[in-house]
């Protein structure tokens, strides 16, 4: 069943799940393992614990991430991707190769 939020077209329901840069940046950390949310903070100078909440929640929400819970003092929460998330590594080797072969214009003028 889809969701009745996502648009029909693959990209354009890409971009709905994976929306703003701070999206792919949280994914990108994901694929280094489970990280705890103060981890993902710290790996993501800039981010606000709003944003990074809401990010996760709606990764949750949609299969591409879990949330475990330890049941220890204090209580210890990880959030890891699934294998559904870990699909997302090719894509982003894939753009980020492509990102890599697009020229520096600073870098390619000669003084």
């Amino acid at each position: 069943m889809t969701d009745p939020c996502l648009p029909e077209c693959g990209v354009a329901r890409f971009l709905t799940l994976l929306n703003g840069p701070w999206a792919t940046l949280i994914v990108r950390e994901l694929l280094h393992g489970p990280h705890r949310f103060t981890e993902l903070r710290h790996a993501l100078p800039g981010i606000s614990p709003h944003t990074l909440t809401s990010r996760l929640r709606q990764f949750e929400r949609h299969g591409i991430v879990t949330r475990t819970t330890y049941a220890e003092i204090p209580p210890r929460v990880e959030y890891a991707l699934t294998p559904l998330g870990e699909g997302l590594r090719d894509v982003l080797d894939a753009m980020g190769n492509w990102a890599m072969a697009v020229p520096d214009p600073v870098a390619d003028v000669s003084v």
